[in-house]
């Protein structure tokens, strides 16, 4: 398990990024044939400057009227009331329509899927995340820990969500991919910002890894999500230069 190697004593983050490797070819976000050292791959956004938030949750629609817009958001949130209720087993495009008061043909023309109704859930929350403070007084390890946490508690106090989102964004749908990337551009852009201008891009990539397969553990059941941040912040501390030991 990911957590296993971060709570091993005198590990050494080669270790690290053997099990952040396996999260990623367990997530989707990579096949086995490209398992190779962080500074030999190209990533989305490899550059390490941070990118500039988007402006608007969309993923793929544009020009939606005032009204399209509150469709959609009502669908989101008649989701997440779904999920409460029935949990994600049970959940529907159609159920979620219903409770919505939209035609399930309309509820179809902007989620394909349950998956990608999910995905697209949590793809908001994150883009509504509050940025983490950023004080340059404090330390990288200090900057990077206080951003894990933040991204790893989105949505720690929803289970039914957070087992939904687990799921959902393992899905292979063209609209799920399209949101796995815009969710990993973004944790990527607060990491970076969190590291500083100068971050060296295989620190960064490693970071990546460990959130999003720290968030797999959590999703699964493997650990609690209060669990998460001291976790997450001894992995700061591997792999973050300048610590001292």
């Amino acid at each position: 398990m990911l957590w296993a190697y971060v709570q091993a004593s005198g590990q050494q983050s080669a270790n690290l990024v053997d099990a952040a490797n396996l999260a990623g070819l367990v997530s989707g976000h990579m096949s086995s044939s490209v398992i190779a050292p962080l500074r030999d791959r190209t990533q989305l956004g490899a550059s390490t400057a941070a990118a500039q938030p988007l402006d608007s949750p969309e993923p793929t629609r544009s020009g939606l009227s005032a009204k399209q817009s509150r469709t959609v958001e009502s669908l989101i949130g008649a989701a997440v009331e779904e999920l409460r209720f029935g949990g994600y087993e049970h959940l529907t495009v159609r159920n979620v329509a219903r409770r919505a008061g939209v035609a399930p043909a309309t509820a179809y023309t902007y989620f394909t899927s349950r998956e990608h109704l999910v995905t697209e859930v949590f793809w908001r929350r994150l883009w509504a995340l509050p940025e983490t403070p950023v004080d340059r007084r404090r330390s990288a390890v200090n900057r990077v820990s206080a951003t894990m946490s933040d991204l790893s508690l989105l949505v720690a106090d929803e289970p039914e969500l957070a087992a939904a989102c687990t799921a959902a964004m393992l899905a292979t749908d063209a609209e799920v991919a399209l949101l796995r990337d815009r969710i990993g551009a973004e944790m990527r852009r607060r990491l970076s910002i969190a590291l500083g201008d100068q971050a060296d891009p295989d620190v960064l990539g490693t970071l990546e890894f460990v959130i999003s397969g720290a968030l797999m553990h959590a999703g699964v059941g493997h650990m609690t999500y209060s669990e998460l941040p001291d976790y997450l912040d001894r992995a700061v501390q591997l792999v973050v230069p300048g610590v001292t030991k």
